[in-house]
Order: structure tokens, then C-alpha cells, then sequence
């Protein structure tokens, strides 16, 4: 098998564009609209938990515990290489899903620190207002605003890699302990990057087939490709990584105890739901046409959904462009009760 060990193995990949010294306002005027990945120096260096996390990890982990709430979150176990995917056949998960209250899960990284062949833990996407309220109130994001709606998680655990994945909301991934490498892709490049099933998913979102510490190019020759157009991003604490929606990113966490926490947010009016949701529907209406019908189909989505919408009708009074007018409340309730009427068989 082509396959390649080397450490140094990104040593050639460009490195995601660095910031530092950045308010709200640099972030709405350039970073945003750049619709690159953004690595912000030193922008939580002042949070409690980092400050904390500076003393060692006892003590940030009696920190945290101190916020902890009873109710047990759900983690994954496994090898203590810490690689997370499925079995070689597909039948199931390289890893055991447990569950824990939040403090008894720290006590067991906590206790792992001595055991270099200790099992690998990794608790993610822990909902902070669920889990640790108070957590959430010491250390806040300075570039979104109060009123923005966010959902703020915590991802704790030893040296471990997450495979490839992308997500739907902006994301602001703040390291409070322990070093981080992000690996990012552009979403162009799904298809080198093996993407594994799309509906049976180690956490939610599909995720690469490719080991990206030792790429089997025998196995996934394509990845070749993917890495001409990969970026590179190390954290350390109190660095955040900015990613915009659907950026792929692959994460290694280097240490043997670290912690992460994450504000995702989305742009656009509220009504808007995942578009996971059209890929499925379009599972029982597109895929399977005959080509050149399909092809027809592309044209008329790409008139009225991806190109110019409002330009495509505007020859047509606002009354008369009906469900594809603006969106109103009684026109979401129309075309939702249309939906459901169309799936109903």
C-alpha cells in the first residue's frame, strides 16, 4: 500500500491566514466576507478557563467540574491512537459510544494522564447551556453580538483525530487547553475525500474515509488532489479558528488533555432549515431520471434557486410570483403544507 507515516507529511500545505488584534467590527468588514478560514491569535487568551488551563490540567478540570451539571454526557471510546471512523467492513464503529455525568468524564482524562496505552476519550459537541450554564456566561465571544442566536458546545478528550467533516453553521472553535492542528478544504473537494455514508454518520455529518496522519493513496488516489488545496491551521490556547459553512476540516487534538469550545452560528433569515433536507427529497425526485431530463431540471434550478432569483422574475408583479415571491409567514405555510401533501405517499 502507498502509504504515507511521515509527521511532516502537510509540511507543504499553506498555512490559513493569521490575525490578531480583532474586534467585531474587523470581523464583520474582513473576515466574513473573505469566506476563507481565519486564525485569530490570542483573541481569548483572558478567558478563566485558559487562565486555568495555564495551571495544568487538574486544575482546569476542577474548574470545569465546578460547573458541571448532574446529567450524564455522551462520549466515545476507543484504540489510543484516538482515530474515530467506521470498521474496515462498515457494520459499525471503530469506537464505543458510553455515557457519564461531565465531572466523572474529566476524573477519567484526569486519571489517563499516567497511562501512555490509556484507552482514547472524546465527549463532543457538549451542549454548554445544557451541561455547564454558568460555563457559558465567564467566557463569551466578543466578535458576535448578545442578540446573536448561537449554540455553544464543549469538546473535551486526550490525543485523538475527528476525520474530515463539514457543518452547516459559521463556526468560531476557541482552544482553551491543549493544542490543536485543523486540516481545511474547501467543499469543492468532496469528492477526493471519500466521503463515507451520508446517512448512517459517526456523529451527524459525514465524514472522510481517509486517514489524513497515514493517506492510503492506493486505497483513495484522489486524495492527491484534495491536498494541493488543503490549509493548515495550529491552535494553541487562547487562539479561535473562524470557519465559514460547509468548509471541510479535519481536527487532531496533540495533547493529552484538551479542551475546546465552539459558537456556531448562521447567517440568514430564521426560517431557513438544513438543506440536508432537499438532498434527500431530491433522492425520489431527480437522481434517477434519465439524464438529459435531469439536466434540464439543473437549468431551471440554477435560474431559480442558485444564480439570480429575484432577477429571473422580475418581469412578474409581486402578487403574481406566488410561492416563489417573498418569503411571508403565509407563504412558509404554503409551501410547507405543499411539502407535505407531496410526501405523503
Amino acid at each position: 500500500m502507498a502509504v504515507a507515516s511521515d509527521d511532516d507529511f502537510w509540511r507543504d500545505a499553506r498555512r490559513v491566514r493569521e490575525w490578531r488584534n480583532v474586534d467585531r467590527a474587523c470581523f464583520e468588514r474582513e473576515i466574513k466576507p473573505a469566506g476563507e478560514p481565519a486564525l485569530i491569535r490570542g483573541l481569548v487568551a483572558d478567558w478563566p478557563g485558559v487562565l486555568r488551563g495555564r495551571e495544568g490540567a487538574a486544575a482546569l478540570a476542577a474548574y470545569l467540574k465546578s460547573f458541571a451539571a448532574p446529567r450524564p454526557i455522551s462520549f466515545f471510546t476507543g484504540a489510543p491512537e484516538g482515530r474515530y471512523s467506521y470498521k474496515d467492513d462498515f457494520s459499525g464503529f471503530n469506537f464505543e459510544r458510553r455515557e457519564a455525568p461531565l465531572a466523572e468524564f474529566l476524573d477519567r482524562l484526569i486519571d489517563a494522564l499516567t497511562d501512555p496505552e490509556a484507552p482514547s476519550a472524546y465527549a463532543g459537541a457538549v451542549n454548554v447551556p445544557a451541561h455547564a450554564p454558568a460555563f457559558a456566561d465567564a467566557h463569551t465571544m466578543p466578535l458576535l453580538s448578545p442578540e446573536c442566536e448561537k449554540l455553544v458546545s464543549l469538546w473535551i478528550g486526550n490525543r485523538g483525530r475527528t476525520p474530515a467533516h463539514w457543518d452547516l453553521p459559521q463556526n468560531l472553535a476557541c482552544v482553551i487547553a491543549g493544542r490543536r492542528r485543523f486540516t481545511l478544504l474547501p467543499i469543492a473537494q468532496v469528492r477526493n475525500l471519500y466521503i463515507g455514508p451520508l446517512d448512517a454518520t459517526i456523529a451527524g455529518q459525514p465524514t472522510s474515509l481517509v486517514d489524513f496522519a497515514r493517506p492510503d493513496f492506493d486505497r483513495f488516489p484522489r486524495f492527491r488532489e484534495a491536498m494541493a488545496h488543503a490549509a493548515i491551521a495550529e491552535l494553541e490556547p487562547g487562539d479561535v479558528l473562524y470557519m465559514p459553512s460547509l468548509w471541510v476540516h479535519h481536527v487532531e487534538a496533540r495533547d493529552p488533555f484538551g479542551v475546546m469550545m465552539n459558537f456556531w452560528f448562521r447567517d440568514g433569515p430564521d426560517y431557513l432549515t438544513t438543506p440536508f433536507s432537499t438532498l434527500l427529497h431530491a433522492l425520489i425526485t431527480l437522481r434517477d431520471m434519465p439524464p438529459e431530463e435531469r439536466a434540464r431540471w439543473k437549468v431551471l434550478f440554477e435560474t431559480y434557486i442558485f444564480d439570480e432569483p429575484e432577477e429571473a422574475m422580475a418581469h412578474l408583479p409581486p402578487h403574481a410570483k406566488g410561492l416563489f415571491g417573498p418569503m411571508t409567514r403565509e407563504n412558509l405555510q404554503r409551501i410547507r403544507e405543499r411539502l407535505r401533501r407531496s410526501l405523503g405517499g
